[in-house]
C-alpha cells in the first residue's frame, strides 16, 4: 500500500474522532449567578453552566420557555492588571417567544473581570 493511502485514511480516521468529541455534551456546572463561572473562565480558560434559581425563574417567565438557559464563559486574553481577562459570554436558551415567533436564541457580550470580583478596565 502506498503512503498516500494510509496519510488520507488517518486523517479521516482523525476527523471522526474529532467529530465524536465535539459532539459530547459539556459538562455544566449550576449557577445562581455569573460570578462563579466568570472566575472559573479566567482561571481554566472556560467555563460552562446552566442558570438556576431565582434569576432562571424570571428568565424562563420573561421568554416563556422551559429549556435550560445555558451559560458559555471564554477567555479571549489575559489583561495587565494580574488576575484580570477579557471574558466572552454566551447565554443561549431555546424555544424562546419573541413577539410572536419561538426559536433558539443566543446572546454574546464581552466583559474585562478578575479573580477578585470586580470589573477591570479593558486596557
Amino acid at each position: 500500500m502506498s503512503r498516500s493511502p494510509i496519510v488520507l485514511l488517518g486523517t479521516l480516521a482523525s476527523l471522526a474522532l474529532a467529530q465524536a468529541v465535539a459532539a459530547q455534551p459539556v459538562a455544566r456546572i449550576q449557577v445562581s449567578a455569573i460570578k462563579p463561572l466568570l472566575i472559573r473562565a479566567i482561571e481554566q480558560g472556560a467555563a460552562y453552566g446552566v442558570l438556576v434559581g431565582e434569576a432562571a425563574t424570571y428568565i424562563r417567565h420573561k421568554f416563556d420557555s422551559a429549556a435550560a438557559i445555558e451559560i458559555d464563559v471564554r477567555a479571549l486574553y489575559a489583561l495587565r492588571e494580574p488576575g484580570c481577562s477579557r471574558l466572552e459570554v454566551t447565554t443561549r436558551q431555546k424555544d424562546v417567544l419573541e413577539k410572536t415567533k419561538r426559536g433558539d436564541k443566543e446572546l454574546v457580550y464581552q466583559v474585562s473581570y478578575c479573580r477578585d470580583g470586580r470589573f477591570a478596565d479593558k486596557r
